[in-house]
């Protein structure tokens, strides 16, 4: 059974990624066709493996300034031939679903959403574009363009995975098509527990395993909120920024990068308990995570697994009330929602955090819903089953 495994593009080390690893792992023989790809990336997770890309890679600032070529990634995604594979696995969040098979070819898409930029993010995508008025006008035709052009792709998908809950919905909405739910896998055994946090020691010394005021030697340890990611404008970190302003008795770290650090370091400029730490390497990220009080997620994910990475490692997340968040945390157990997506509905859920208790054990059973292994034996048997339906 020859398999082939087909991604957007190797730009950039993100959820996706990491599900194209696993699957990698899973068909060590089939090769991954994407559309481009940063070698950098490609060196630390997918050393030796048989990368086949398109047109793009091979034209002038095809990897570094891949968003040029938006017009003509269509076109270059359908040029993969895969004629010879029984079975062809998206991974996909935009182009990497419109590959063409022949009848005999069972296409499965693990979709991470219906294009975001294209369907329920498009208005507030142009409005966030650097660009004059006249600019954002032929973008927005262009775009409209590749949106009757994803609806179409969207049909020559024989399976659709979602993600998450949240992603089947839009998949319903706008591609009209059915779909199962499998949550994307997390490494969990990366992360760890810091032992004095909820033991239950510590939870007949203190009314709460979070309690700071009885237990002032763990409070230096993890006197910080923390919150961090690619740093995108819909990502809202805005908002806890403008939140932390107002509450200079509390810390707040920030980890990542991204095109919105610029705005974000202003806004926080004059400002003493925000940090911003730029990159972190896996090892800093476990330490960040284990160590703070809490994580915060204040923007509407697909999935989140920034959100499952803070539960691994036992600690409570607030997080807006929507999106893939909802899935994955259990109110009042593993974390607290806020239900408008502005400062001061942020400041009232930190205050109300603040007030509750969280045990660590509770939160980390939580977060093994979306171990590497559950995902992997759910993709195993979906493909098994449904490539014998198919053939019948």
């Amino acid at each position: 059974m020859k398999i082939a495994l087909i991604h957007d593009h190797l730009a950039q080390d993100g959820g996706a990624e990491k599900v194209l690893k696993v699957l990698s792992d899973m068909y060590p023989d089939a090769p991954i066709y994407t559309l481009l790809y940063e070698k950098k990336q490609v060196s630390k997770y997918f050393k030796g493996k048989d990368i086949k890309t398109s047109i793009i890679q091979r034209l002038p600032g095809g990897v570094k300034h891949y968003q040029w070529y938006l017009p003509f990634m269509p076109m270059a995604v359908e040029f993969f031939d895969l004629r010879d594979f029984d079975i062809v696995i998206s991974d996909a969040s935009a182009f990497a679903k419109g590959v063409i098979t022949s009848p005999s070819t069972l296409h499965i898409c693990y979709c991470h959403t219906p294009t975001r930029y294209l369907w329920d993010y498009t208005h507030q995508y142009i409005n966030e574009l650097r660009y004059n008025k006249y600019l954002k006008k032929v973008i927005s035709l262009l775009l409209s363009k590749i949106r009757m052009w994803d609806r179409l792709a969207a049909d020559r998908v024989d399976l659709f995975i979602a993600n998450s809950e949240t992603v089947q919905k839009r998949i319903r909405k706008y591609y009209r098509r059915d779909s199962i739910v499998i949550y994307p896998p997390v490494e969990l055994e990366q992360f760890s527990v810091k032992n004095d946090f909820c033991s239950k020691d510590l939870d007949i010394q203190a009314e709460s395993c979070l309690e700071r005021d009885s237990l002032a030697d763990a409070q230096n340890d993890r006197g910080y909120f923390l919150i961090g990611g690619r740093l995108a404008p819909y990502k809202r970190v805005d908002i806890v920024v403008e939140a932390f302003k107002e509450m200079p008795d509390k810390n707040l770290k920030i980890f990542g990068d991204g095109v919105d650090l610029k705005r974000l370091k202003k806004i926080a400029e004059e400002v003493d308990n925000i940090e911003f730490l730029g990159r972190v390497n896996d090892k800093e990220k476990v330490e960040l995570y284990k160590n703070c009080e809490a994580f915060i997620n204040p923007q509407i994910e697909d999935f989140g697994i920034t959100v499952v990475e803070a539960m691994a490692s036992g600690r409570p997340v607030i997080a807006y009330r929507e999106g893939g968040a909802v899935e994955t945390i259990i109110e009042n157990e593993t974390g607290i929602f806020f239900d408008k997506q502005n400062k001061e509905s942020l400041i009232e859920a930190i205050k109300d955090y603040e007030n509750r208790k969280f045990d660590s054990e509770v939160i980390t059973k939580n977060a093994q819903r979306f171990s590497k292994n559950i995902f992997r034996e759910s993709i195993n048997r979906f493909v098994k089953e449904k490539h014998k339906e198919f053939k019948k």
